[in-house]
């Protein structure tokens, strides 16, 4: 007889029939379990209990029922009411523990398993590198994989792959590599293990080798892998390989699976090709999740394409797709960027709204966010209202005090942040450095740098050393920072050329800076910067004729001088201003503003730095070449236009040069008003004919 549901007459047949029917009851339990029917298989167990005849083998699958149902505090009462449990009835509760994310569980059980003197099979070892895995527990991964070992399960498959896995989620790519190379035979998860071990450990040329080697293996290809490997594709930018990548998933029709559908999507946008990744993304968005989305929306905030962004975030809203924290991220990168502060602060209401303001991603976003609008006020409120802040959190706060030049208060941060015992990484000093280079703190600087690896374990890199250099050179000290150039174990990157260029050109030193600029110029020969600020030196030591040499030289290579803009924000509309065309319904007014003020500044004791023109031209040409720079015509609409309590906030896409920093000092103090710049390296604060870089601008 065949028991396809249980009345009370069929739990008194099963009362008298049991050891004849326990293959139909076990069937029974399995369907229940597979349903998540936890109710009658209450009801089975309870009445198998009342008949007495709760046996190891029935009781076995009563357990795996509870833990498919994900009902452990049952599964547990099960095992402990088992008189002997056997290898299945431990392998079934380490199992079902794992699945259920009831990880450090399932490694407590191992353990107890093990003292119990019963010895793991695959499947146990299987679940509890997986749990390892999970927490991050790689020294418990080892002792799993020392036991498997001597077991003789470590070459089996699924071990295998999950300890490969393990090592390389714990960052232990050689650990990872060992285990790979000695399993006799490999499948498609032990590939992906490794492939998406190499992309999760920043190593995407592995990755992408080791999906070349796969394929000459002629191992099945899955949808899995395929993603992983196109993320890897994304994050190199490898254009050629993409489309390579793409031919495999249309001839093998995996296109419309979700999971390859995001990873391409993905992989297009990384590479800045929108076109093809919104060919990808196709018109039917009821087929698109949030990671799709969150991946084009992403792609067209690197792609500043800031309008078609806030699209894709309305569309996905209509189509009831709720965002996650990686869409908020972008969206507010993108505000971030922009300095649009009144679209932050909607986001930030949005954030609330969707329950993320604790979630590190995002309000490590909204601190850069509120910094780069020029509230630093505001970046401080939200970490303020963090209950634990995590390194990313304290990075961004760090990051915003170095741009505002606050380096006694980023200093401040660090020694906060190291006292609330949160370990500094590469990207902490990066920004402390930062700060202590806009604010002249050298010695202090220096005193960091030197400490990184021998107190905190942080090698310093590229970025580190460039640090050091525009620390020296903010501050006029060109010889140390040459020294310092020479003493590196690697040449300086393009930054750390720049800013000795940069510090150069202020020195008025002609030969190192004419160095300086050839040694970037090798590095990046399409940086108009590095030819303009030679000229700019050469114009300052009057060698007019090497000025025009540079120039012809820009011609010849066609590198083109990046025009200056500035933007000012009045009554939620962006205005833009350039040196030389632009236009505006307001000119007029705007002229004049502009004229009065420069009357205004130099009756105050302004006196135009004529340097910053590097033209053999007159210098009255050149004082009025200065009074029209972008910065200055933002600042005259903006006095023109807002309340006079209001502070100005002002952006500009290059450095503030030279003699605008002093005009805008002097404009401060004659209007009473605080304005501040946002230039490319980083804010000033101007009141009352002072400014908060203190000179080191």
């Amino acid at each position: 007889m065949k028991l396809k549901y249980l009345n009370s007459t069929s739990f008194q047949y099963l009362s008298k029939h049991l050891v004849k029917d326990s293959k139909d009851l076990t069937s029974i339990i399995q369907t229940y379990a597979k349903t998540k029917q936890i109710h009658k298989g209450n009801q089975l167990h309870a009445q198998l209990i009342v008949s007495g005849s709760l046996c190891t083998f029935l009781s076995n699958h009563i357990l795996t029922m509870y833990c498919k149902c994900g009902n452990l505090d049952y599964a547990f009462k099960v095992f402990d009411k088992m008189p002997q449990p056997n290898l299945v009835s431990w392998t079934a509760l380490i199992s079902g523990l794992s699945q259920n994310l009831a990880f450090m569980d399932a490694i407590i059980t191992f353990r107890e398993m093990v003292v119990a003197g019963e010895s793991p099979n695959e499947f146990a070892f299987s679940s509890v590198v997986q749990a390892c895995s999970a927490v991050e527990l790689v020294a418990m991964g080892e002792q799993v994989h020392c036991l498997a070992l001597k077991s003789g399960f470590s070459d089996e498959l699924y071990v295998g792959s999950n300890l490969a896995d393990m090592y390389s989620k714990c960052g232990f790519m050689g650990e990872a590599c060992m285990v790979f190379e000695e399993m006799p035979w490999k499948d498609e998860v032990s590939w992906t293990a490794m492939i998406d071990g190499y992309s999760k450990n920043g190593d995407f040329e592995e990755a992408l080798l080791a999906f070349v080697k796969m394929r000459r293996e002629d191992v099945v290809v899955d949808q899995h892998v395929l993603s992983t490997t196109l993320c890897a594709c994304g994050a190199l930018k490898a254009c050629s390989v993409g489309k390579s990548l793409y031919s495999i998933v249309v001839k093998l029709g995996y296109e419309s699976h979700r999971i390859v559908g995001n990873a391409l999507i993905d992989m297009y946008s990384k590479m800045g090709d929108m076109e093809s990744a919104t060919i990808v993304f196709g018109t039917d968005f009821g087929s698109r999740d949030v990671v799709s989305f969150t991946s084009l929306i992403d792609g067209f905030v690197e792609a500043e394409e800031i309008e078609m962004a806030a699209n894709f975030f309305i569309e996905m809203q209509r189509h009831l797709i709720l965002p996650n924290e990686f869409t908020f991220s972008s969206l507010i990168k993108a505000c971030a960027h922009q300095a649009a502060l009144e679209q932050g602060i909607q986001l930030h209401a949005l954030v609330f709204k969707f329950n993320f303001a604790e979630n590190p991603i995002v309000y490590s976003s909204l601190i850069d966010m509120y910094g780069k609008c020029g509230l630093f006020d505001h970046s401080v409120q939200v970490f303020e209202g963090i209950c634990m802040p995590i390194d990313i959190a304290w990075n961004s706060l760090l990051g915003v005090f170095a741009q505002h030049g606050l380096g006694r208060d980023t200093v401040k941060v660090f020694d906060r942040m190291t006292k609330a015992k949160v370990k500094p990484n590469s990207i902490t000093f990066g920004k402390l450095l930062t700060g202590c280079s806009h604010a002249g703190l050298v010695e202090e600087g220096l005193n960091y740098f030197y400490s990184m690896e021998m107190t905190y374990g942080v090698k310093p890199g590229p970025a580190h050393y460039s640090c050091v250099i525009d620390m020296f050179g903010r501050a006029g000290r060109l010889k140390e920072a040459e020294e310092f150039i020479s003493s590196m174990p690697f040449e300086p990157n393009a930054f750390g050329w720049c800013s000795f260029l940069a510090a150069c050109w202020i020195c008025n030193d002609i030969e190192r800076g004419k160095f300086a600029a050839e040694q970037l110029l090798k590095i990046e020969p399409e940086n108009s910067g590095a030819h303009v600020l030679l000229c700019n030196i050469y114009a300052k030591g009057h060698r007019w004729d090497d000025v025009k040499r540079v120039r012809r030289l820009m011609k010849d290579v066609n590198v083109k001088k990046v025009p200056g803009y500035s933007w000012v924000d009045v009554d939620n509309k962006t205005h833009v201003f350039g040196a030389d065309d632009w236009s505006h319904p307001r000119k007029e007014d705007i002229d004049k503003r502009l004229d009065g003020l420069f009357n205004e500044i130099v009756e105050a004791g302004y006196i135009p730095c004529t340097d910053s023109i590097s033209l053999d031209v007159v210098d009255s040409m050149k004082v009025k070449m200065l009074h029209r720079h972008s910065e200055r015509i933002a600042i005259a609409f903006a006095l023109i236009s807002m309340p006079s309590g209001k502070p100005i906030i002002i952006k500009k896409n290059l450095r503030v040069c030279f003699d605008c920093h002093s005009a805008i000092k002097f404009i401060s103090k004659v209007t009473g008003r605080k304005i501040i710049v946002r230039d490319n390296s980083r804010f000033h604060h101007f009141v009352d004919g002072s400014c908060s870089c203190g000179g080191y601008w």
